[in-house]
């Protein structure tokens, strides 16, 4: 008899167990992906997305002509130092996640990897969401002139996402909205990193 498939929503771990993983607390379960676009002159650009299932925040998008596991291992370093390590990492098995540094990196820090079965993206849905509200507010809206003008302008929508757009899955607020407190000066927001994860100084709240 052929083995049984898992059932929607259910995820491959590490140890080949199949089990169905829901996110239960912020940095329990992160999910992350790549998205696609182009540049006016026709070329090329990838996003590198990575959510927080449980808060919906998104925690970084790096953006670059081209994204392999190097800069996946890079991005999750950075994020690993900012925020703790999670407990699991949610993605396809496109073979910038599957590649074997990759898996034994994220295992060597404390972290799991969960696959979703191959076909299935609706068992990413969290950060299949994400993507299609990046790609129907900013990527399909915005032309896209130069690599820098991407980042830029795909980071100002990041931290709007964050602290300002209202979730309606969060009883329509924002995943980490911006609290000033008084008295104090209203910070800039500085200008972006390269790797599209600089965050504007303030006080977060979940």
């Amino acid at each position: 008899m052929p083995a049984r498939q898992p059932k929607r929503g259910r995820l491959w771990l590490n140890d080949g167990s199949c089990v169905r993983l829901r996110p239960e607390r912020a940095n329990h379960v992160w999910a992350y992906d790549f998205v696609e676009d182009r540049t006016r002159d026709g070329r090329k650009i990838r996003l590198l997305n990575v959510v927080d299932e449980f808060t919906r925040e998104c925690l970084s998008i790096r953006v670059g002509r081209k994204l392999g596991s190097a800069d996946v291992i890079d991005l999750l370093a950075d994020l690993f130092i900012a925020r703790g390590t999670p407990g699991y990492i949610r993605s396809d098995n496109g073979p910038e996640f599957v590649a074997t540094a990759v898996k034994g990196w994220i295992s060597g820090v404390g972290a799991k990897t969960a696959f979703i079965e191959s076909g299935s993206p609706w068992e990413n849905d969290y950060v299949e969401s994400f993507n299609g509200k990046l790609r129907d507010e900013l990527l399909n809206a915005q032309v896209l002139n130069t690599l820098l003008e991407a980042r830029v302008l795909i980071e100002q929508w990041r931290v709007h996402y964050n602290t300002v757009r209202p979730h309606s899955s969060l009883g329509y607020r924002p995943p980490a909205p911006e609290v000033v407190v008084s008295g104090m000066p209203i910070p800039s927001p500085g200008r972006p990193g390269p790797t599209g994860s600089h965050q504007p100084p303030a006080i977060m709240l979940h």
